[in-house]
């Protein structure tokens, strides 16, 4: 069997095998599984990269065997550790069309029927927030390269206006996720954390007093952006979003919101006014691979003024020469990348499959079960909620118990394959949370985990 294009009798039977274990996949409830030392996989596996190679057939079956169930599987029910990963099956599937379709989507000219269909995803999540119909964006990585694309825009739109600045800086809250402070890191920014309120929100009085009194203090200096985030990856904390909103809008700096986690729940009615004021924003991500049932990796990057952020990435060369003369939306212009793969198609059909309406039911779903679940803790003497739950994140504390009490419960949790629940820190002290994104989610599998704190 040759690398490339030549579909020959043992490639085809690889194809089925390799189809039929997808199916199995698919079709089987996930398993949890779990990591193996760097040691046992040298032993169960050895080396696989040889000059005759070992063939597709033995690949897989080491595949099937040993590396995958030495994963954990983030789309399991009681996986709710981090934020999980609960990709509908047509998303999954339509993911295998992608990568067999070899397509690029980082042009018109050459994926132009992919970039058409990411862009109606996009539309979607655009209508859902209430920008302008003339936003636009493209779907990136991550979060990580989402935040960090749009405050580089932030900083090119800054710069044009306040030429005579050369130190620039980026404001958020301690409670901004760690992607906000790498994107300081490598813009080599200076980052003005903004003090929280008694809810732990980031709010625009706070963020008004923060900044203006800065910017007395430091008139050399430039705040070109204002980070606020729609459900903080910890504790789902949604900061004031039309207070901030306001201050930056009267104080003319880029407002950009990070909603990777929360923003999904904009299409959950119960919730939607939560969000009130992110049509204000200047830029948001939201990652349909974390609560919009997608496969990794697709975080959606939403700009309101799109031109900014294309004059700001577009890249310059001979060879793309030919993109600069051109109307058409190249989607490799709006972000820190140019080769990419159109990671927003397995989203795209999804939703186009299922109808809007069942993602929000869907959303309402985890919604309902993470109350269920506060509900359920709040009944416990032994247990104490941290926050009132808004979204699906639920955190709490087990009375009387420190770091090791709960690293030792998590372990045997996974151990025992009952759950994956890793402790995290709130204000220095450790605590338990369930990230609750997957609709196959129960109350009794929420039970299930909390008998074993007895």
């Amino acid at each position: 069997m040759w690398l490339v294009h030549n579909f020959d009798k043992q490639a085809e039977q690889l194809a089925k095998e390799i189809v039929d274990y997808s199916v199995w996949r698919l079709k089987n409830d996930p398993p949890l599984d779990g990591p193996l030392s760097l040691g046992e996989l040298k032993t169960l596996v050895g080396e696989t990269i040889t000059e005759q190679g070992i063939g597709g057939e033995a690949a897989l079956e080491i595949f099937k065997d040993v590396l995958a169930p030495a994963c954990i599987s983030t789309d399991h029910p009681r996986y709710l550790s981090f934020i999980p990963s609960a990709p509908s099956i047509s998303s999954n599937l339509f993911d295998l069309v992608v990568g067999a379709s070899s397509l690029y989507g980082g042009s018109w000219l050459e994926g132009a029927g992919a970039v058409y269909a990411e862009n109606q995803a996009l539309a979607w999540l655009i209508d859902l927030a209430n920008m302008p119909q003339t936003s636009g964006g493209v779907f990136v990585q991550g979060g990580t390269v989402g935040n960090l694309s749009a405050l580089v825009a932030a900083r090119y739109q800054a710069r044009k206006k306040y030429p005579e600045i050369n130190k620039w800086v980026l404001a958020c809250s301690a409670e901004s996720h760690s992607s906000i402070k790498s994107a300081a890191a490598v813009m080599d920014v200076e980052l003005l954390e903004i003090e929280l309120n008694e809810e732990l929100k980031l709010t625009g009085s706070q963020v008004a007093s923060t900044i203006d009194n800065f910017h007395v203090a430091n008139q050399d200096k430039r705040v070109f952006a204002v980070v606020a985030t729609a459900g903080t990856t910890n504790l789902g904390i949604i900061d004031e979003l039309k207070s901030i909103g306001e201050y930056c809008r009267n104080s003319q700096i880029w407002y950009h919101i990070d909603g990777a986690y929360g923003l999904a729940a904009l299409c959950a009615e119960s919730v939607k006014h939560l969000f009130d004021g992110v049509e204000m924003c200047d830029s948001l991500i939201v990652d349909p691979h974390k609560w919009l049932f997608a496969p990794f990796d697709a975080c959606a990057l939403i700009y309101k003024e799109p031109a900014i952020a294309r004059a700001a990435h577009a890249q310059k060369a001979g060879y793309l020469e030919l993109f600069e003369e051109t109307d058409e939306f190249n989607p490799s212009d709006y972000a820190i990348q140019l080769t990419r793969r159109a990671r927003g198609l397995p989203f795209w059909f999804s939703l186009a499959t299922h109808g809007t309406r069942a993602y929000s039911q869907a959303m309402e779903k985890t919604i309902e079960i993470a109350h269920a679940a506060a509900k359920l803790i709040k009944s416990r003497k032994d247990l104490e909620l941290v926050v009132e739950s808004n979204l699906s994140i639920v955190a709490f504390k087990k009375l009387g118990w420190n770091k090791a009490d709960y690293q030792q419960w998590s372990d045997r949790l996974l151990e025992s394959q009952i759950g994956f629940v890793v402790p995290s820190i709130h204000q220095g002290e450790p605590i338990l949370r369930f990230a609750i994104v997957n609709p196959l989610t129960s109350i009794a599998d929420i039970k299930a985990i909390l008998d074993t704190l007895d």
